[in-house]
Order: C-alpha cells, then sequence, then structure tokens
C-alpha cells in the first residue's frame, strides 16, 4: 500500500511537468509555423526570432538562409541589422550616465560638446532622445554624403547636420530624427569621457551578456554576420546596396541576434543596469509643450495593447534589415525579430502575435 502511496506521489509530482513540457513544445511548434510563413510569404531569405521571460529564453530559431548564394542557414547566432532598434541600446546608455549622475538630460548640448552649433533655442538630451529637440531627419540633401564614406568618429559625422536650421522650437513638436541620435551618442561620449561604441560595450553588452552585439563595420569580418538582401523593382530578390552605417552608429549602426535583444529586456525587466527609477524614466512618455503625449520615453516607444496590457516597443528598418522588439514589462515577456531584407513587414502586429503563444507558460 505504501508503495502504491509513494508511486502516486511521484506521479502528481512528475506528470505536470511532463504535460508542461508537452504544451511547451506544441506551442513551440505553433509559433515556428508561424515565424515560417512570415518569412515564406514576404519572401524574406533570413527570419530569426527569440522569445524570453525575465528568467530565460523560452525560444529561440533560425529559418532560411543567412548567405543565400552559399546556403548558409540562419541561426541563433547569426547577426542582423537591427537599425533604429539601436536607439533602444543608446537609450539604456542615457539611462546609466543619467543613474550616475555623469549626465544631466536638461543641459544644453553645449554643457558637453561646445563646439557643436549654437541654435536659436537650446537643445537638451531629454528632447533629444524623445524626438523633441526639432533635428531634422534624413533628406535629399544627404545623397550629397556618400553612404559608402566612413567617418571616423561621432563629431565628424555631426558635419552633415550640425550647421541646418532647427525645425521647429525644441520641446513644441515631434519629429523622429536618427540624427538626433548621432548627437546624443556624442553627448554620451563626452560626458562618459569614453568613445562612444566602447562605452557601449563595456557598460552596456557585456553586463547584459549581449556577446554578439556589435557595430557594422563594413571593413571588417565579423563572424555571423548576414548578407543583406532586398527585391528589385520585378520583384526579384538582389543584394542590398553597400552601406557604411559609421555616419549613425547610436542611431542605426548596430549588429545583433534576437537572442540578444531578449537579453537586453531581461536586463531591464531584472532591473540588472539600470534601478526603478531611471527605468520609469525612460517608460514613461514625453510631451509637448501643448500637453500632448508623444508616445516616446527615452528611446523606447510606449503604449498598451489591444487587451490593455503595458508594452514598450521599437522597430527597425535598415539597407538589408528589418528587427522589431517588443516588451511586457508588467508580464516579464519579450519578443524580438530580425530578417535580412529590406521593406520587411514585422511590426508590432506580428511580434504582439508570438508572444501570445507563449503568455500562459512562460516561467
Amino acid at each position: 500500500m505504501k508503495k502504491i502511496v509513494k508511486i502516486s506521489l511521484l506521479l502528481l509530482t512528475v506528470l505536470p511537468q511532463i504535460l508542461s513540457a508537452q504544451n511547451q513544445k506544441q506551442i513551440v511548434r505553433v509559433a515556428e509555423h508561424f515565424a515560417d510563413s512570415l518569412r515564406r510569404k514576404q519572401d524574406i531569405p533570413g527570419l530569426s526570432v527569440a522569445v524570453g521571460s525575465a528568467k530565460k529564453i523560452l525560444w529561440a530559431q533560425g529559418f532560411g538562409f543567412a548567405d543565400l548564394e552559399h546556403k548558409v542557414p540562419v541561426t541563433t547566432a547569426s547577426r542582423f541589422r537591427i537599425g533604429s532598434v539601436s536607439k533602444c541600446l543608446t537609450a539604456l546608455a542615457v539611462g546609466r550616465l543619467y543613474q550616475e549622475g555623469k549626465i544631466n538630460l536638461d543641459l544644453p548640448v553645449q554643457h558637453y560638446l561646445p563646439a557643436f552649433p549654437q541654435k536659436k533655442y537650446p537643445i537638451t538630451s531629454r528632447e533629444l532622445a524623445g524626438h523633441l529637440a526639432g533635428i531634422r531627419h534624413y533628406n535629399d540633401s544627404d545623397t550629397l554624403h556618400s553612404p559608402t564614406h566612413h567617418y571616423q568618429s561621432l563629431t565628424e559625422a555631426l558635419n552633415i547636420f550640425k550647421n541646418d536650421t532647427l525645425l521647429f522650437r525644441p520641446g513644441t513638436a515631434y519629429q523622429y530624427s536618427t540624427f538626433g541620435f548621432s548627437l546624443l551618442g556624442a553627448v554620451i561620449e563626452a560626458a562618459a569621457n569614453v568613445p562612444f561604441l566602447r562605452y557601449m560595450e563595456q557598460h552596456i553588452f557585456l553586463p547584459l551578456g549581449m556577446n554578439r552585439t556589435v557595430a557594422d563595420y563594413p571593413d571588417s569580418i565579423v563572424t555571423g554576420r548576414v548578407r543583406f538582401y532586398e527585391h528589385d523593382r520585378k520583384g526579384h530578390l538582389v543584394n542590398a546596396a553597400m552601406v557604411d552605417n559609421s555616419y549613425k552608429w547610436p542611431g542605426g549602426g548596430y549588429l545583433s541576434t534576437p537572442t540578444d535583444l531578449v537579453k537586453l529586456a531581461q536586463g531591464l525587466m531584472n532591473c540588472k543596469i539600470l534601478n526603478d527609477t531611471t527605468l520609469t524614466m525612460l517608460f514613461t512618455p514625453q510631451h509637448i509643450e501643448s500637453g500632448e503625449s508623444t508616445g516616446v520615453g527615452i528611446g523606447w516607444r510606449i503604449g498598451k495593447d489591444i487587451k490593455g496590457r503595458r508594452i514598450v516597443h521599437h522597430g527597425g528598418s535598415i539597407d538589408g534589415g528589418r528587427a522589431f522588439i517588443l516588451i511586457y514589462p508588467d508580464d516579464d515577456l519579450a519578443v524580438a525579430i530580425t530578417a535580412n531584407m529590406s521593406g520587411v513587414d514585422l511590426n508590432f502586429k506580428e511580434a504582439e502575435e508570438i508572444a501570445n503563444f507563449f503568455t500562459s507558460t512562460k516561467p
């Protein structure tokens, strides 16, 4: 009788674990089918996805090819261009320096960069991080600056726009600007007294275990970097044009993996390098002078999904690449997606659907 009782107790302990494991496998199969269908539907050469809770990576997988010409498959270690998701990385540097008292977000940028031209109105780092500074985004005149030109420093890259007139008085309107993040990166560099790329590596990526996240140097061999593609006017897959992203490291110049992006989210959810107060600042929408919310905090976009859950997110579109990161801070869940093709439709809707597969299974 005692033996039967022991067996019964054992089954009560083990059976839920077996059922949970089976359920997890079924969810992964559904997620795999969904992710690969996105790739096939849009004729994307390669796609990579990762999902994680605050505690662990729940699922990570690559689909298709990192290199079509040589039939090299995508793996979870494949490095993709993440475009403007780079702004989320830069936002962490802003938060860390703010937390350490090394940067005052409400001082004019000339406090850190005396050589930056004075404008009609002062510009602050907080305004740069929230796209409220009046710094322009790309325009047709930028074709004068070769996309293959390598800038030796962030300061040199500011030459593209530093003498341009502000679009509006800072704080009175919202204008998305990657160049604003170039200026913000230069402020970070001056405040930290460390070159921007080195600061990011030592103080952001290393502590978070993001060992597959690096600057997209076009003249260097980067292990695991995917090849980049686009569709031509006839809909044929071709290689994307050669570009050098040194003019926009802080706002769009990084390579990464979905797993690394989920590690970033885990670092935020676990307050690994930023405390609750700083995190709240990053995830609180700023407002224009009229009182209207921009939906953007420090780098991150903030909102709610259709179920009313709080979300923070950002997408990145770039030559030969697309990336999207979605975090549910109150639900301890994050999703990241990357693709090695321009013009890919991978947005909040797709990331949300993947997240919903795992909502009830995270530990």
